[in-house]
């Protein structure tokens, strides 16, 4: 065995957000959002039909869970503040309820030496906002900024590190284009049109973060999800430049080098996919925003090879037009999620990071894995979750040598804290170091949670090399 040493002062934690884990109770003050009205008014579509009601409870635990992440040695935890519940409803009134608990939350964590990473948008939209065209409205933009500021008036004395979205990607290509989130639009202009807006409300919330006094940290949480082609036949090549074009550098070029990539707006004009509502001072704001530091939530790997088939040019345009998914003989796979494990990607997103957007400092935001039925390894009463601890000291390992040749990278959080509520997925797939009882609400520790203790007092792992 080999022990692997993190430079000091990494970040070991874990990850979660407010609509995954805090529930709701009678009286919070708390205002529905995109989730809450969908996995009410569409329950078929999520897992057991579980709702954003039934999560976590980190709103009535907070106090015994943050015993709970000091128990296992974190230094860090990264959450959200939930939109709907700090500003309820369209008056724009800041809810007090709210900002105890958040206040009471980041206090705590504080006093057990936990430091408070807080994401302001997490998928979470008010149904106020949602209503009035949400992410497509440019009044959108104006109503997040607002809340940014209120968010940095409210908590900026015990936040250490802000980010402005997670995967922002997501609501425009999830919810516009490829139906999995609501509000189920399948429309690429309009999901051009979402990322657009979600990109200047980013930049919005730095320019607020930046009219304060804080000494504190602002940045982002995106996938640099790297491409692995078939082969190198050139149509394959080409099919991997496509797919990172639109999934990575559509979205990282314009928050990390301020512009959007040329052949994207070449490829987007060609079949008139522009989004209609882009203003000149919108790009100048965008080429002027700066941010401090960069999360990277990495799962699974891209793997794409060149169209079999023409696509249908009466259909949905689509990124799929330009390359198919490749299913690579032979590659590990997550059985529970259906997706690939291939840990070397952390190496390589390290060193796509130092050659195409170079000067960033980041952490791995999110990495973990998911695993339906899991009391099936349950064994005394803890779950033994020998798999998950495999895991993490595989992609640890592959961080680590990344590091090792010169990486900026602070810290690694692991997805999730406690067992939580996944979106449509809802409780199907387990991610915790602790393990939630849906029934009674008890939290227990899983193997995976002492060895994670372990891990953050030596600020190493000991790994087998020849595994």
């Amino acid at each position: 065995m080999t022990k692997l040493q993190f430079p000091k002062g990494f970040w070991w934690g874990a990850a979660t957000s407010a609509t995954q884990s805090e529930g709701t109770v009678p009286g919070d003050g708390k205002g529905e959002n995109i989730w809450d009205y969908a996995s009410t008014h569409y329950r078929n579509r999520f897992f057991n039909g579980v709702t954003t009601a039934q999560t976590s409870r980190f709103y009535v635990d907070h106090e015994a869970d943050v015993e709970r992440m000091a128990a296992i040695g974190m230094n860090s935890l990264r959450t959200s503040i939930s939109w709907s519940r700090l500003i309820p409803d369209a008056s724009g009134q800041v809810n007090p309820e709210a900002v105890r608990f958040y206040r009471a939350v980041f206090s705590q964590m504080k006093a057990a030496g936990i430091s408070p990473f807080v994401n302001l948008f997490h998928f979470d939209l008010p149904m106020y906002l949602q209503n009035e065209g949400g992410w497509e409205n440019k009044a959108t933009i104006t109503a997040y900024a607002h809340y940014a500021a209120v968010c940095f008036e409210q908590f900026g004395d015990l936040v250490d590190h802000w980010f402005t979205f997670n995967e922002p990607m997501i609501p425009a290509e999830a919810g516009y284009l490829h139906d999995r989130h609501y509000p189920f639009v399948v429309d690429f202009k309009r999901a051009a049109q979402v990322l657009h807006n979600i990109i200047v409300a980013h930049c919005q919330g730095v320019a607020a973060f930046r009219q304060t006094q804080l000494t504190s940290t602002i940045g982002i949480i995106m996938d640099v999800i790297p491409v692995y082609p078939r082969s190198q036949n050139p149509a394959d090549l080409k099919a991997g430049e496509m797919a990172d074009l639109f999934y990575t550098r559509s979205l990282n070029d314009a928050i990390l080098k301020g512009r959007y990539p040329e052949e994207l707006v070449a490829v987007l004009q060609k079949y008139d996919q522009m989004p209609g509502a882009v203003t000149a001072d919108e790009l100048a704001l965008i080429a002027d925003t700066k941010i401090d530091l960069l999360g990277i939530n990495y799962y699974r790997p891209r793997r794409v090879k060149a169209r079999e088939s023409e696509p249908n040019r009466e259909g949905v345009f689509s990124p799929e037009w330009f390359f198919d998914s490749y299913d690579m003989p032979g590659r590990r796979m997550n059985t529970s999620r259906g997706i690939e494990i291939y840990p070397e990607a952390l190496y390589d997103i390290a060193k796509k990071l130092d050659r195409d957007y170079p000067g960033v400092p980041w952490f791995v935001s999110e990495n973990g894995i998911g695993i339906q039925d899991e009391e099936q390894f349950i064994k005394d009463g803890m779950v033994q979750d020998d798999y998950r601890i495999e895991f993490l000291k595989e992609h640890l390992y592959y961080l680590h040598k990344a590091i090792q040749e010169g990486s900026h990278c602070l810290g690694y959080h692991m997805w999730t804290f406690v067992d939580c509520w996944s979106w449509m997925n809802a409780y199907k797939n387990r991610y915790g170091f602790y393990r939630l009882d849906l029934a009674t609400g008890e939290k227990t520790v899983k193997k995976s949670g002492q060895w994670f203790k372990q891990v953050v007092a030596a600020n190493a792992i000991d790994y087998d090399v020849e595994e």
